[in-house]
């Protein structure tokens, strides 16, 4: 006794060692294998007895629904020996095809179990049950053959009653045998799952044991890898920080070159109709003076003339529609609204594509307003160029937060990932939304379509920069 070292100084020794040692983790796998493996084995084992089990309690049940069908084709049978009556055919002809029918189930069952005397004894019961209906269909030829006092003598007589407690004893034994063969059955089930249970539990216990040690042996890994996580997050927030502050920027950048932009249009636009219509009005005044005294001096020039002034005509349309493209005056005069039926009216007449539109009055700023009648123009264009469709819908309204501009069209589409023809335009869409705080959507698919959406905030907040505010426009 005195040579014995204590037990929990062997644990601790043993313990000590596995913490140290660089076995603890291969010891730890080669555990959890082990457990694993007797986990399948009694699995394979319980699954195996549970297999014949569940055979075993078919055959069971086959009996009794066998002997059961036998009952209710005797009663069929006296039933009709008795009254003539038709209905009672039925439970005969449907017992006697299903007594057919559960035999051979029966041999089936009695295969899978590879059980020699139980087949035996089925046999010797198959036998009874085929006299026994032969006895039965006899009596009912008799019967069918006018002769039914004479049936129902033999009837009244008892006979096949021998037969029929014959079946009964053969079932009731084979019924008493399956009985036995399951409760066997269940306790080797039984077995099998406390033996599984007690490996695994064992080798459970262990496994945590020697993973217990190797865990501790790493746990001033994961300290450092923790505090290297959290310096890698820091600085990962301090880019994404830094990422929405630079998308802030570029926003507001992307504002103030629209606003420079629409400034140089509308200058444009003044020194178009001011100089190049003053210039073309006093030519086209010009030619007015010219045309009597041509007429009087020379007549032959008078076609010549009448040219000039169509030219000067169509110049001058041209310059008004140079100026409503770089700045429309029916948005400042006379709103959003009445900008965009017009729009919408000179694309369905110069295209001969129909355009439905479904616009309602909505109240944002004059940037707004510019913004969504760019958009709609920009998206007409589009489809002017690439869509091939044949109608368009344009749609405005004010949701409690939000104008929704919407322009839908049934023409060829595009792949998404890909990007349409005209990427740059839709580019262009986003940027201009997205400066006014609000966001657009494209949806698309080959040869369904397109669908453009923008919804702008009805009262735009400035700008922050100093501020992280995330912005999620759709892809173009």
């Amino acid at each position: 006794m005195t040579g014995r070292r204590p037990l929990p100084l062997v644990l601790a020794q043993w313990a000590q060692w596995l913490r140290d040692s660089a076995y603890a983790f291969p010891l730890a796998v080669l555990v959890a294998v082990l457990m694993l493996g007797i986990s399948e084995l009694g699995y394979r084992q319980a699954q195996a007895h549970m297999n014949r089990v569940v055979v075993m309690s078919k055959v069971r049940l086959q009996l009794a629904v066998m002997l059961r069908r036998m009952a209710d084709a005797e009663s069929g049978h006296r039933g009709y020996l008795l009254t003539s009556s038709p209905e009672y055919l039925a439970p005969y002809r449907d017992g006697s095809q299903e007594l057919q029918a559960g035999v051979a189930t029966l041999n089936t069952l009695y295969g899978r179990l590879a059980d020699e005397p139980g087949q035996l004894r089925l046999k010797a019961l198959e036998q009874e049950i085929t006299t026994k209906l032969s006895e039965m269909n006899e009596v009912m030829a008799m019967h069918d053959a006018g002769r039914r006092q004479a049936a129902l003598d033999l009837t009244q007589s008892g006979i096949g009653r021998e037969r029929m407690d014959s079946i009964r004893e053969i079932s009731f034994e084979l019924m008493a045998r399956e009985d036995l063969r399951v409760d066997a059955g269940m306790k080797s089930v039984f077995d099998t799952l406390e033996f599984s249970r007690i490996g695994v539990s064992g080798m459970t216990a262990l496994s945590l044991l020697v993973l217990g040690m190797y865990l501790r042996q790493r746990r001033l890994g994961d300290e450092h890898r923790a505090q290297r996580q959290h310096e890698i997050q820091n600085e990962r927030d301090r880019l994404e920080g830094e990422v929405r502050h630079r998308t802030l920027e570029l926003t507001d950048l992307a504002r103030h070159l629209e606003t420079a932009r629409e400034d140089e249009r509308s200058r444009l636009a003044r020194d178009l109709h001011d100089e190049l219509g003053a210039l073309l009005t006093s030519a086209k005044l010009e030619v007015a003076r010219m045309r009597p005294v041509l007429q009087q001096a020379a007549p032959e020039l008078l076609p010549r003339i009448a040219h000039l002034g169509e030219a000067l005509n169509s110049g001058i349309a041209l310059k008004r529609r140079i100026i409503e493209d770089l700045r429309p005056s029916t948005l400042s005069t006379l709103g959003l609204t009445p900008a965009l039926q017009i729009l919408c009216v000179d694309f369905a007449e110069r295209l001969g594509v129909p355009v439905h539109v479904d616009l309602h009055e909505v109240t944002v700023t004059a940037a707004a307003e510019l913004t969504a009648f760019r958009l709609v123009q920009e998206a007409l264009t589009n489809i002017a160029k690439y869509a091939r469709a044949r109608t368009v819908w344009v749609t405005l309204v004010e949701e409690p937060e939000h104008m929704c501009v919407t322009v839908r069209d049934d023409g060829v589409g595009f792949d998404p990932a890909r990007g349409p023809g005209g990427r740059h335009g839709l580019v262009g869409m986003r940027y201009r939304v997205q400066a006014e705080r609000g966001q657009l959507t494209v949806q698309s698919a080959p040869g369904r379509g397109t669908l453009i959406t923008a919804r702008v905030p009805l009262q735009t907040v400035p700008l922050d920069t100093s501020q992280a505010i995330e912005v999620s426009p759709a892809p173009p």
